[in-house]
């Protein structure tokens, strides 16, 4: 088939140039006014990325317009369903348990309502590879407050609970609740996800936990964070309450060995 052993390399090369390394992983719950604007952002960047939507059931029919999307984007976009709304952490983690079986070498969390810009997707990319981070966080806080159309009472929660998170947990990461992310295969491979226990934003939280115990490079670069306009917040008390009493408990384990990485 091949003349020479140059062409067999030549031929090689072409292939793995075409592998796409990266995927994104947009967890959706009723975003039926993002959805189709967030996954051709996504797809319209320099850098290839595959997506996965991992949708909870969604009355609003979110997962149909994924559906109809993949006879555009057959090879590069990928939807797994589940049977309800089961919170934003068991849908990251369905999501790296899916990536981890595929080839991919980064993967993204991001969510769908255009609060992480897709323009920023390259940057974390970018730096996981040129600033050897093993995670790469798209910080809100590290150049000041970078935070768009949110009220100030919602500015000072957010601001006041990565402070709160950092003096805890001692982890030196300016935003701790951010969840615009890039992973390293390594840390998704190391880390036991069969052991995350917060289902809320704490997830977050706890995902950074681990990784800072496990010794991997953490490195944090600026975004800007843009409140959605279109769609529902999923914000609500519970999620508040768990990371705040949350994060003190896990703390105190770590402390005690008590707590499985």
């Amino acid at each position: 088939m091949y003349r020479s052993n140059s062409q067999l390399f030549e031929y090689i090369c072409l292939k793995t140039a075409l592998m796409v390394d990266s995927l994104v992983i947009i967890p959706t719950y009723n975003e039926i006014e993002n959805i189709e604007r967030i996954i051709h952002s996504v797809f319209s960047q320099d850098i290839s990325f595959d997506i996965l939507v991992v949708d909870d059931n969604s009355p609003d029919g979110t997962a149909t317009k994924v559906k109809q999307l993949q006879e555009q984007y057959s090879d590069r976009l990928f939807i797994e369903e589940r049977k309800g709304k089961q919170g934003l952490g068991t849908a990251y983690i369905h999501g790296f348990k899916w990536a981890l079986r595929k080839s991919y070498q980064y993967i993204f969390e991001m969510d769908a309502d255009f609060s992480h810009n897709p323009n920023d997707l390259p940057r974390l990319y970018q730096s996981c590879i040129e600033n050897e981070g093993d995670i790469v966080i798209g910080s809100r806080y590290i150049t000041g407050v970078n935070v768009v159309n949110w009220p100030m009472s919602r500015v000072l929660l957010s601001w006041g609970a990565s402070k709160y998170v950092q003096m805890i947990t001692g982890m030196d990461i300016h935003d701790t609740t951010a969840g615009f992310v890039c992973y390293k295969r390594a840390v998704l491979e190391k880390i036991n996800l069969d052991k995350i226990r917060f289902v809320g934003y704490a997830f977050q939280i706890e995902m950074k936990f681990k990784t800072y115990l496990l010794g991997f490079n953490i490195k944090e670069i600026p975004v800007i964070f843009t409140d959605r306009t279109q769609g529902k917040s999923k914000m609500s008390g519970s999620i508040i309450s768990e990371a705040i009493f949350g994060v003190l408990k896990m703390k105190i384990k770590s402390l005690f060995k008590r707590y499985e990485i």
